[in-house]
C-alpha cells in the first residue's frame, strides 16, 4: 500500500538518486496499473490507478490474490505460472492479457514485470506495471480490417484473400477456388456509367456471400473479378455451388432504364497443400478462361 504523502521536495540527493517522496508521488500519480506481489500471488502495494480500476481501496486490495482480484478467468492458470516461473528464474518477461474492472468490463493490459530481489540477490517479490491498451487494440484491429477489406462492396479485398490462401496451403490441408468473371459488365459499365456499375459489383457481392458458408472467404479479385475460397475440396459441392453462382450473378440488376442482365464464367481449381497462392490463382484464372471461351462451366479433373 502507497501512504498518501506530503508534496516531494524537488532536489535529488549527492548520488544522483532522486528521494522517496520523488518516487511516490509518481507511483500515485500515473495512469499505469502498479502494484506489486509476493511469491504467492499476494498484492503488497497497489497504486491509486489500479484502486480506481477495481474499484476497491488499497488497503482492502492488501493481502488478496491477485488473480481473484482482476484477472479474468481463463487468465488466472497463466498467471499463477508465470509468477512462479518469475520467482523461480528471477527472470519476468512481458505479458498482455484481458483483466477485469470493479464493474465487471473486461480491459486489455500490457504488462512489463520485473523480479525484485534482496541483498543476497533471491527473488522476494514481483513488480508489474500495466497499461491498459484496449483502445489501442481496436483501433489497431480497425485498421487492420479496413486493410483487408474492399471498400466499394465490403467484403475481403486481394491482401486478405492471399493472406488465407498462404494459411490455407502452406500452413493447412488445402481448399478449392472459385475464380469468377462477370459477362457483359464492360458494356453495362460503358452504357450506364461507373455508378450503375458500382452498384452492380456490390450486389454482385451481396449475392455470393449469401451463398456461401461462413467458412468460405468471398474476395473481391479486383474490377469485376471475384473469388470464392472454400475450405473443403468437395467436387460435388463446388460443381452445385457453381451452378447457384450462375444462378444468382444471372438473376436481372435494377438499372436506371429497367432491369439489367449479367452473366458470368467461374473456373475452379483444387489447391494442395505446399502449392503457392498465385499458382493456384493462376490455374483457376485459366479455368475462367476456358469456361468462358468454350461458354461452359467446368470442374478440375
Amino acid at each position: 500500500m502507497v501512504d498518501h504523502v506530503c508534496p516531494p521536495r524537488r532536489h535529488a540527493s549527492a548520488g544522483g538518486r532522486f528521494d522517496d517522496d520523488l518516487l511516490r508521488a509518481f507511483v500515485e500519480s500515473t495512469d499505469a496499473l502498479v502494484c506489486i506481489i509476493d511469491g504467492a500471488g499476494h498484492i503488497l502495494l497497489a497504486n491509486r490507478a489500479l484502486e480506481r480500476f477495481t474499484g476497491r481501496s488499497v488497503d482492502d486490495l492488501q493481502g488478496e490474490k491477485f488473480w481473484e482480484v482482476y484477472v479474468a478467468p481463463e487468465h488466472v492458470v497463466l498467471a499463477q505460472d508465470a509468477v512462479e516461473r518469475a520467482m523461480a528464474s528471477g527472470t519476468a518477461h512481458p505479458q498482455e492479457g484481458d483483466w477485469l474492472t470493479g464493474d465487471g468490463e473486461r480491459r486489455r493490459v500490457a504488462m512489463r514485470n520485473t523480479v525484485l530481489t534482496d541483498d543476497d540477490g533471491l527473488p522476494y517479490a514481483l513488480a508489474c506495471v500495466g497499461l491498459d491498451v484496449t483502445d489501442d487494440r481496436r483501433r489497431e484491429e480497425l485498421l487492420h480490417q479496413r486493410a483487408q477489406t474492399d471498400l466499394l462492396t465490403g467484403i475481403a479485398n486481394r491482401g486478405a484473400l492471399f493472406d488465407a490462401l498462404h494459411r490455407r496451403l502452406e500452413e493447412g490441408p488445402g481448399c478449392a477456388l472459385l475464380f469468377c468473371d462477370l459477362d457483359q459488365f464492360k458494356e453495362v459499365n460503358d452504357e450506364h456509367g461507373h455508378a450503375v456499375g458500382d452498384r452492380i459489383l456490390a450486389e454482385v457481392a451481396a449475392r455470393l456471400v449469401a451463398l456461401t458458408g461462413p467458412a468460405d472467404l468471398v474476395a473481391r479479385f479486383g474490377g469485376d473479378e471475384f473469388v470464392i475460397l472454400c475450405p473443403t475440396p468437395d467436387e460435388a459441392a463446388l460443381a452445385d455451388l457453381v451452378r447457384r453462382v450462375a444462378a444468382e450473378v444471372g438473376r436481372p440488376f435494377p438499372g436506371p432504364d429497367g432491369p439489367l442482365s449479367l452473366g458470368v464464367s467461374v473456373g475452379v481449381a483444387i489447391g494442395r497443400a505446399g502449392e503457392s497462392g498465385d499458382e493456384l490463382i493462376g490455374r483457376a484464372d485459366r479455368a475462367m478462361y476456358g469456361a468462358k471461351t468454350h461458354q461452359r462451366r467446368r470442374l478440375p479433373r
